[in-house]
Formats: C-alpha cells, structure tokens, sequence
C-alpha cells in the first residue's frame, strides 16, 4: 500500500534519519539513500530562498534547515529524501541563497567562503566553482556557487557587488575575462571587453 507523503511524515522520516548525527553534522548522506518515489509534495523554493509548503511560508528556520539538509538533485529534479520516502518538490531557481561571503588572502591565494540562507559554509573552488549566467535580453548577471552534490547557490545582489569589487582581469580559455579567484582558481563573470 502506498501512502500519500506529507509535510509531517517527511520531517519524522528525516528526524529519525538525523539521530545520532550530532548537532550541526550537516547534510545527511542523502547520496547512500535509494527509496521508492513517494509522490510531489507541494512544497516549493522560491528564488529568494524562501520555502513554502502548501502556499504558504515555512516560518521555522529549524524545520527549512532540516529539510535543507535531505534535498537531492537526480536526472534534473529536486526530491527531499530520507531512507525511506523520496518525494518531489519545486525549485524555481536554485535551492540555496548565498546571502554573505568572507574573503582571505588575494590575487590568486584569494579565498571565498559563502554562506546560504540555512547556515551552509563552502568555500568557492575547482570542486565549488563559481558560475554565472547572463539573461539574453537583459544581460542581466545570476551568480551561483556549488554547495554540494550538484546543488547551487544564487548569490544575493549585495553580496555579487562585493564581489565584483575584486574581481580582476585574466586570460582565460584563449580570452580576456573579468572575474573571481578562489581556491586556485578563476571563475570568469564578464568577458573584459563587454566592459569597455
């Protein structure tokens, strides 16, 4: 028999999942977990990083980290998964925010390390690398930085323009690029010559 998921069961699923993990053990290992697809849950992500369940904000930051830390991207689509239920949700753009950044070092020993809206620190790198998109007819900038497992981040705007306070110019890719160093790495935002 099949029993259609809710909200509560999930979180009793993802609870009982979590015992034993230690306060603050961050994301369960969603990646070991493979149970049967359970069905949509209307519970959906903003692009502001607010989650809603039925329409409707989720107001405990507790109960958005929790189930933060059981969300798994497969074949494209977003799922919350606990040892025994996978359900579908939606994300409308990413499903974290990168709402501040700490910087150390400069040139390219410079690192960046963000932080989302659920408490997730990483640190921007070749396996966390920065991307961004610009929007064909606006031309307008999404900045993202990998959290984990094929799960992004959109970096707010205040943060972005902190950002772009240090980016440099660089080749890179036969090209001359603006961007970030992190990690050992550049990340390219703009193509130099779309800034003059």
């Amino acid at each position: 028999m099949i029993v259609k998921p809710t909200a509560e069961g999930l979180m009793a699923s993802a609870m009982a999942a979590g015992k034993g993990a230690g306060k603050g053990a961050g994301p369960a290992p969603v990646h070991l977990w493979n149970p049967p697809f359970c069905g949509d849950l209307d519970i959906r992500i903003a692009r502001d990083g607010t989650w809603f369940y039925l329409g409707t904000p989720i107001g405990r930051p507790a109960l958005v980290k929790l189930f933060s830390n059981i969300l798994k991207l497969e074949g494209g689509k977003y799922f919350l998964v606990t040892p025994v239920e996978k359900v579908g949700i939606t994300v409308e753009d990413a499903p974290f925010v990168a709402v501040d950044f700490t910087v150390s070092g400069a040139g390219e020993a410079q690192a960046l390390q963000f932080e989302t809206q659920v408490g997730d620190r990483v640190r921007a790198g070749v396996e966390n690398p920065i991307r961004v998109v610009r929007d064909v007819q606006s031309g307008e900038p999404s900045p993202y930085v990998m959290v984990r497992a094929g799960l992004e981040a959109l970096i707010d705007r205040k943060s972005f323009y902190r950002l772009v306070e240090l980016g440099v110019h660089h080749r890179h890719a036969g090209a001359d690029w603006f961007g970030l160093w992190s990690g050992g790495a550049f990340f390219p935002v703009i193509p130099s010559a779309d800034l003059v």
